[in-house]
């Protein structure tokens, strides 16, 4: 049963509802996206490694011999910046979801 929340909340507090019942929640009652940030943050981390990896392709394509040292070179920098990129991006969604729950009173 939804009970309601503190003194003056006017959303009640609703049990756990499993993943699909999140996704298709058109009252947008219940979020998904904190339960799959950790599978993002793991799919950003592969798109990451894989833009490194182009990089050195396209480094050795266009310079030749010197092209895929310098992408070897510049490769484990553009992984990193691009995962801390795609962390605190990740971050900053989870602050707003942990705003959202710490407004509502649970």
């Amino acid at each position: 049963m939804a009970s309601m929340g503190e003194v003056g909340s006017t959303r009640p507090v609703l049990p756990d509802k499993n993943f699909f019942a999140r996704l298709f929640d058109f009252s947008f009652h219940s979020f998904v996206t904190p339960s799959i940030i950790s599978l993002l943050f793991a799919l950003f981390l592969v798109m990451s490694g894989l833009s490194a990896l182009g990089f050195i392709f396209t480094m050795g394509g266009m310079i030749g011999g010197a092209g895929y040292v310098l992408g070897l070179l510049l490769a484990p920098v553009i992984f990193l910046v691009f995962a801390l990129v795609s962390r605190v991006y990740l971050e900053i969604a989870i602050v707003f979801f942990r705003i959202e729950e710490n407004t509502r009173g649970r």
